[in-house]
């Protein structure tokens, strides 16, 4: 198979580039050259935002059978990379996000409920998830609906994350000592490893899948107290996880999601980002590793690094300061 990546040198994109090389595929990316691509592909440089940015993606020889796109910001992105590249690709697999969905989603939501409304697939950006249900529309207006595969993800994890939450969680728990451990233990998580992302929209491609599918492990694929406990396993650091409750954890002006990455409290945003229906993509052959897999990787990447792991600018500070962390543990 050849494949052309948008991307492709971070986080998913670069997962999606590794197991493709591993499936010996003949692969393509096309990115800006900010980071270094993978040994083994052909490399393309340009800036989709720029005027011109495509050229180089323009005057390349060939075709490929499948395109992956991992873009999050101006939809119009998407529908010029689309545009140039119909008559020259077999179909277009875009990561986009469950967050097209309208608010707020109900337990158990699959890929049929209500969207976002006013999208558009020439849009400039606005907000994540107008954004990202823009270039679903854009990678259908161009590809057409039987050649695009939509993947909306949730939660992702992972080697190469570039977001900062299970980084965050474990490079805390390393330095040992008491760490807040939002609870309770049995709020059960959703997520999908980047790798197993990768391998299941490689697999799509080929059997020539299409349409939307929510890209997520099963719901209760583990826990916050599963979690955070192999966190302090695969680090062998001399750590306390310190129980604490929703109240106490407002009560400190400490806010779910960002200064405590990846838990939410149950109520409406846990349903909505933790209890997706997933059948459909089960169906069609998802399989998610276990947590201990996840984490275990993720810290070996972390401690091959040389310096901090990198971080998307566009995003805002991951994890609690330590006046934050102070204020949820006063006695430590």
């Amino acid at each position: 198979m050849r494949l052309l990546v948008l991307g492709g040198t971070e986080f998913v994109g670069r997962a999606v580039v590794d197991a493709a090389l591993a499936r010996d595929w003949q692969v393509t990316v096309f990115h800006r050259g900010q980071h270094e691509a993978p040994k083994g592909v052909s490399v393309l440089h340009g800036d989709r935002t720029a005027p011109g940015g495509l050229t180089a993606l323009e005057e390349a020889e060939g075709d490929w059978d499948v395109v992956v796109d991992t873009w999050s910001s101006a939809p119009s992105a998407v529908l010029e990379a689309a545009r140039l590249l119909a008559d020259r690709a077999g179909r277009y697999v875009y990561v986009s996000s469950r967050s097209v969905h309208a608010w707020p989603m109900a337990p158990g939501l699959d890929e049929y409920g209500p969207l976002v409304e006013g999208a558009a697939a020439d849009a400039g950006s606005t907000d994540y998830a107008h954004d990202k249900r823009g270039g679903e529309l854009a990678a259908v207006a161009a590809f057409g609906e039987d050649r695009s595969l939509l993947a909306r993800a949730g939660l992702i994890l992972g080697p190469w994350e570039n977001v900062g939450r299970l980084p965050w969680w474990l490079n805390r728990v390393a330095r040992g000592g008491p760490v807040p451990a939002p609870g309770p233990r049995d709020l059960p998580l959703q997520y999908i490893d980047a790798r197993d992302l990768a391998e299941w929209l490689l697999d799509a491609s080929e059997k020539g899948l299409y349409g939307a599918y929510n890209l997520v492990s099963p719901p209760g694929h583990t826990t916050m107290g599963q979690l955070l406990d192999e966190c302090v396993r695969v680090t062998g650091a001399d750590a306390e996880l310190r129980p604490l409750d929703e109240a106490t954890i407002a009560a400190a002006g400490v806010e779910p999601w960002t200064d405590l990455p990846v838990w939410i409290p149950r109520g409406e945003s846990h349903d909505a980002m933790h209890r997706a229906d997933v059948s459909k993509a089960l169906a069609a052959g998802l399989h998610c590793r276990p947590v201990a897999e996840t984490v275990a990787d993720t810290w070996a990447w972390l401690r091959s690094l040389d310096g901090e792991p990198p971080l998307r600018t566009v995003r805002s500070p991951t994890g609690l300061s330590p006046e934050q962390e102070s204020a949820l543990l006063p006695d430590s």
